[in-house]
């Protein structure tokens, strides 16, 4: 008996599936309806936040197919993200934009003498979400699908109505509207001067919204080492789910002291920009929840690095803020993870993300699952298109 065995046929799908054709770059003021106040304010380390300064990216293929992402600025840094993405977006004319991680790095390269982090890789964030957007909506599915999905819905918990600039009787009524429109949890601000204050307000949070409503405290990183131990053993008795930034950003130490002495879990991650500065947290034992932004840390390519990282220490995972990009990231990470909900960028996008049940559902559309709206294209104060030398 005679076995043939069949030939390759020839490759004939080219090496490179498609080229950039087009990057434009916006810049886009997003006008907050009240000033909004955290523990940073009442510290005196800031002034009331009044907008958001976003950065995002339309990228255009050849073929075609058309990409979106964005980062964004609290209070300052956004017309640095803006001119640092106008000087690097030239060198994306012509490259293959499913070639997402080496791009990252070319563009890295492209502005090396402003570092690998803050507001250089916050520029790059936006384009590398626009690449990743656009790589799902080639293959026809939700960011999340293309990633592999663990699950598809997300536990969500809100922060937007929990700010220190609104009385605790104003936090209370958010809270209950809030839980009404299907959001799981709820998040308040503390790290007032007054730490009785801050015991008072979590303390009426905590009644009102009874013992089953999953409650967490976030103090801005605005208490030293001996106030969040002492005020953290004090936390314990409202059974939180977690206590987010009580220090700086940057004490690892400090936070792995707190994270061995406390029954409560501590979660922090969101204001560093790089994998680095979140592996020495990892390394130290100094968080139990992870707490990465994709848009700060430089995109998806960098967040999926990080979650790789923290299912490793078997951490978990809640991305700060963007909840339009991280229900996608969180969605994939193998650990039942949380998803902070914003309504802040609702005007921003035509589309509503779902909350039901406690839970962000996925959308069945491609990509991110969002489009820009009229309302964004009305509050771009810079806008930049870049393609090829005619």
């Amino acid at each position: 008996m005679t076995t043939t065995v069949p030939t390759l046929a020839p490759r004939s799908a080219p090496a490179v599936l498609d080229r950039i054709e087009s990057v434009t770059l916006s810049s886009v003021t997003l006008p907050l309806p009240n000033p909004i106040s955290d523990a940073k304010v009442f510290t005196g380390r800031q002034r009331p936040m009044t907008e958001v300064a976003f950065l995002f990216a339309e990228i255009r293929t050849e073929a075609g197919l058309e990409g979106v992402g964005f980062s964004y600025s609290k209070r300052a840094g956004g017309p640095a993200q803006f001119a640092h993405a106008r000087e690097i977006a030239p060198d994306l004319i012509g490259e293959d934009p499913s070639d997402i991680g080496r791009l990252w790095t070319k563009l890295v390269w492209a502005g090396a003498s402003v570092g690998r982090s803050g507001a250089a890789t916050q520029a790059i964030a936006a384009i590398d979400v626009a690449l990743w957007d656009l790589k799902a909506k080639r293959a026809g599915l939700p960011l999340a699908k293309l990633l592999g999905a663990h699950r598809d819905s997300v536990r969500c918990y809100n922060t937007s109505g929990g700010f220190l600039h609104e009385s605790v009787e104003q936090v209370k009524e958010n809270a209950t509207r809030t839980l009404e429109s299907g959001v799981g949890g709820i998040k308040i601000k503390v790290g007032l001067p007054d730490s009785a204050e801050d015991l008072r307000r979590v303390r009426a949070v905590r009644e009102h919204l009874g013992d089953g409503v999953p409650f967490m405290v976030d103090a801005n990183q605005q208490w030293d080492r001996s106030t969040a131990m002492r005020v953290g053993r004090r936390l314990e008795e409202f059974d939180l789910v977690w206590i987010e930034e009580p220090l700086d950003a940057y004490d690892a130490e400090g936070h792995a002291q707190l994270a061995r002495s406390l029954d409560t879990a501590i979660a922090t991650g969101e204001m560093l920009t790089s994998v680095a500065e979140h592996h020495e947290l990892i390394r130290r034992g100094a968080v139990d929840i992870l707490q990465p932004d994709a848009p700060r840390v430089g995109g998806i390519t960098q967040f999926l690095k990080l979650a790789a990282l923290a299912e490793h220490r078997n951490l978990g995972l809640a991305p700060h803020f963007a909840m339009e990009i991280h229900v996608h990231l969180a969605a994939a990470y193998p650990i039942e993870p949380w998803v902070e909900h914003f309504d802040w960028l609702h005007p921003l996008f035509d589309e509503r993300l779902e909350t039901r049940d406690g839970r962000m559902h996925l959308s069945d559309r491609p990509g991110l699952g969002v489009t820009p709206s009229d309302q964004l294209r009305a509050w771009t104060v810079d806008r930049v298109h870049v393609d090829a030398p005619r």
